[in-house]
């Protein structure tokens, strides 16, 4: 969305395509999993008369929608990508597989998973963790707007501190609201790492892939990168 109210910034979108092909060069296997706030969200859509699992029906397909113009992105900067659907949508996707989608990252291509998990009820966030455990992906990534994990909102606490690290219990206790608790549960019993990170600074998702020290890292045991 950038600076825009609404839709997709054509500018953010080719910046993003930017960052994912620097990391595809470096020869990392990339899988996405895109939100769809942009366009809509299913919960907004429940205080505008929607059914909660129609609003969230419209939500997973904004996420395509989303995902669709990565595609198209990626495609004009050289770089192969496919989108696969949590639910059946031939021609604008193949439906996803797990032996699918690892089989076309390990021919060099970004693969990005669309639709969410397909059910209602379910958070991107955990459409995102399940994703990444069924491809047994070595860490998920979450981009955010803020560089990290804070002990408060930083856009409204300015004494709020960042962490370099935690573990998965540690922001338990501390009830720090990374992901929904479906997602953080599946990445912690799957012992998945989590980098929570500024993905609209320059060159940080490649800094983040190469073990730099951006953002914050969340696991199971001892945190060291």
């Amino acid at each position: 969305m950038g600076d825009d109210s609404y839709g997709i910034s054509t500018d953010v979108l080719l910046r993003y395509a930017s960052e994912i092909k620097a990391v595809a060069a470096a020869g990392v296997q990339v899988g996405i999993v895109i939100g769809g706030g942009n366009i809509f969200r299913g919960l907004s859509g429940v205080n505008k008369g929607f059914d909660r699992v129609r609003g969230d029906q419209m939500g997973m397909l904004a996420t395509v929608i989303n995902s669709l113009a990565l595609q198209s992105a990626l495609q004009s900067v050289g770089v192969p990508a496919a989108v696969l659907t949590a639910i059946g949508m031939e021609p604008v996707g193949e439906r996803y597989a797990k032996e699918k989608a690892i089989a076309c990252m390990e021919r060099g291509m970004v693969v990005i998973m669309a639709g969410g998990t397909g059910n209602p009820f379910f958070t991107t966030d955990t459409g995102a963790a399940l994703r990444a455990v069924e491809t047994e992906a070595d860490i998920l990534l979450k981009g955010t707007r803020v560089d990290g994990v804070y002990t408060a909102d930083p856009e409204k606490d300015p004494a709020a501190q960042k962490y370099a690290s935690l573990t998965f219990d540690e922001a338990y206790a501390k009830n720090l609201r990374i992901m929904d608790l479906t997602a953080f549960t599946l990445c912690h019993e799957n012992r998945l790492p989590v980098v929570v990170f500024d993905m609209n600074a320059e060159g940080n998702l490649l800094r983040v892939v190469q073990g730099d020290p951006v953002g914050t890292l969340i696991a199971a045991g001892s945190c060291n990168r």
